[in-house]
């Protein structure tokens, strides 16, 4: 049987989001971020490639790494203006039917017990099609607007967010029972307060002793996301994540870590096969290969070099402005994305900056696969064949136009091999990617949290509170 793969449409809430300098392509909309209307279209179109979602990435702060300061982030529209992605579910819900809304936020810059309420309205306004993308975040400029002073460690972040995690679960799985909620006119009867429960949660970063402010959702807790690639951001994967994504520059970087991951989940006490893993990839496609050819090679000529290495710099928390454009990438220890240094300095294949800059100048940190519908259905179906990934997070050069041509032109040559689905599974994300039912079922960790009252019992007689030793990543 031939294996199906997995689209997601990979944005941000911003212009250009990871191909720099794009915006200024005559038919790029990336500049109408702040219209409904842009986001609306988009999602149309990709509900009817029938892509699994939309997963909006996001940061808070602002690149200022590469050369010492946020100019060319803020002359190229480098991630910045950014909007919040929360806000584009509910707008997004309304114009579809089934496509999944991911969402990235932060565990650094939101307390738990507030974000939990927004998690459960958005997964409510969506009829459950939201996942959230949990991520610590990297740059030093964010944490300095809120008041932290600059960011935690890379592995106390880790920490910090292990309670997030625990926080979020105790207040969305066990905080109110099934049943709850009658809304029993009759009677007059809207909620059994018997069946509402205070969390009671005291940790080492948290203390949320109440109730959680919303009824259940569709889903409860919406389907996970996570995007370290890290050791530390695998071992999280393993514990919690459903979806993963994975920025692999080459088939050898991607075999590994999908057989990682897998192998992590088994140890774990998880099914595998329940993780569903996309790579990072840019589309550029056409009728024929030298059509596509001619329109990579005109979407090349807008990159701008200074923007891709603001990008790379942020990333890997490295001046690469320092650096003559023919110098070699070196490792070097950071506090921001440690595995993209660990993958580009120690990886298959030494790169220059020069280099760097024109590789993540179109996509991000993700390969570029240019060709005809057959060529490139060919160059997804051999990838997937070798390194067991389940499907592609799809970036773009030009929006909305790459995510049209692949709806367009890649799509329908997939289908016709049958690699492609044709149709979405009813339900909520959960069930429509997974054909389970809408909630977390054991051995996932947040199950365990269902009876809070046997939770917090068992906490009462131990010295110190409990906490999901499982770290999280720094972000897409």
């Amino acid at each position: 049987m031939t294996r199906q793969i997995h689209f997601n449409a990979f944005e941000m809430n911003c212009v250009g989001h990871q191909s720099p300098g794009l915006w200024a392509h005559p038919r790029d909309r990336s500049s109408a971020y702040k219209d409904l209307d842009y986001w609306q279209d988009l999602a149309r179109t990709l509900e009817k490639g029938v892509f699994d979602g939309i997963f909006i990435a996001d940061v808070i702060g602002y690149y200022d790494v590469y050369k010492g300061s946020n100019y060319h982030a803020i002359h190229q529209a480098a991630q910045i203006p950014v909007n919040d992605p929360l806000q584009l579910a509910a707008p997004i819900a309304l114009a579809t039917e089934h496509l999944g809304i991911g969402i990235t936020a932060s565990t650094s810059f939101e307390h738990p017990y507030t974000f939990a309420r927004r998690l459960s309205t958005a997964d409510h306004h969506t009829k459950g099609r939201v996942g959230w993308n949990i991520v610590t975040s990297y740059l030093e400029s964010g944490a300095k607007n809120v008041s932290e002073g600059g960011l935690r460690r890379h592995d106390n972040r880790y920490e910090v967010a292990a309670e997030y995690v625990e926080v979020l679960y105790k207040l969305l799985e066990g905080s109110w029972e099934d049943g709850a909620v009658v809304r029993d006119r009759d009677r007059r009867v809207f909620t059994h307060p018997e069946k509402v429960h205070e969390i009671g949660h005291r940790g080492k970063y948290f203390e949320v002793p109440g109730y959680h402010l919303c009824e259940p959702s569709p889903q409860r807790t919406p389907v996970l996301y996570q995007a370290g690639a890290s050791g530390a951001g695998k071992d999280f994967a393993a514990g919690h994540a459903e979806c993963v994504f994975v920025a692999a520059p080459t088939k050898s970087v991607l075999k590994a870590y999908v057989a990682d991951i897998r192998a992590r989940a088994a140890r774990a006490g998880r099914d595998p096969r329940k993780i569903l893993i996309y790579t990072l990839v840019t589309i550029i496609t056409d009728e024929t290969d030298a059509k596509a050819q001619a329109k990579f090679e005109a979407y090349k000529s807008y990159v701008s070099y200074d923007g891709a290495l603001v990008f790379m710099s942020g990333w890997s928390g490295i001046d690469f402005g320092q650096y003559a454009p023919s110098d070699p990438v070196k490792r070097v220890e950071t506090n921001a994305i440690q595995s993209m240094v660990e993958h580009l300095a120690g990886g298959d294949r030494t790169w220059t900056i020069v280099e760097l800059a024109t590789f993540g100048g179109i996509g991000g940190l993700g390969p570029v696969f240019v060709g005809s519908p057959s060529t490139v259905a060919d160059i997804l179906q051999d990838w997937v064949e070798e390194t067991d990934v389940d499907g592609f997070n799809l970036a773009y050069a030009v929006t909305s136009e790459s995510f049209e041509d692949v709806v367009g032109y890649i799509v329908p040559e997939l289908q016709s091999r049958g690699a492609y689905p044709t149709a979405y599974r009813p339900g909520t994300l959960r069930e429509k990617l997974f054909g389970d039912g809408p909630r977390l079922a054991a051995p996932h960790p947040a199950a365990r949290f269902r009876d809070i009252e046997a939770v917090k019992r068992a906490e009462a007689v131990r010295p110190t509170v409990p906490s999901l030793q499982f770290p999280v990543p720094e972000t897409v």
